[in-house]
């Protein structure tokens, strides 16, 4: 694996933030983003707005779940809004969502990147590189 890759640069896209334990009704509200709070989307499945304002059609949500290693994942989802009805696109690894979250305002990217690094510096959860 390289070291030092850095937001914005393409190997990031290939990175897959990776928490130690599930999220779940009881520890939810300990991932708490800028003021929002975890919502359990489906379960076992769980959001939470990453960026998002009145003003701005973009919108980037935090996107939780286990994958089929049975590990718990942070991947990210762009929110649409279309005839009133709001969705979440597919869901993408966790450096390829804050590269695009980067392109469009670098600082709110930092501050998620900020927030991940914050988890994995207390030992709840690390970068790793996946495969292609």
């Amino acid at each position: 694996m390289e070291d030092n890759i850095q937001l914005g640069e393409d190997v990031f896209n290939k990175m897959m933030f990776v928490l130690e334990t599930p999220v779940t009704q009881d520890n939810h509200k300990y991932y708490k983003f800028m003021n929002q709070e975890m919502q359990e989307i489906a379960d076992n499945i769980w959001a939470m707005p990453a960026y998002m304002k009145e003003d701005d059609d973009f919108s980037m949500f935090f996107i939780i779940t286990e994958i089929e290693s049975g590990e718990t994942v942070v991947a990210f989802s762009e929110g649409s809004l279309q005839d009133g009805n709001f969705s979440l696109g597919e869901p993408m690894v966790s450096g390829k969502g804050l590269n695009i979250l980067n392109e469009h305002d670098e600082k709110r990217a930092a501050s998620v990147l900020h927030f991940l690094n914050q988890i994995s510096k207390a030992a709840e959860g690390n970068w790793r590189m996946i495969e292609d």
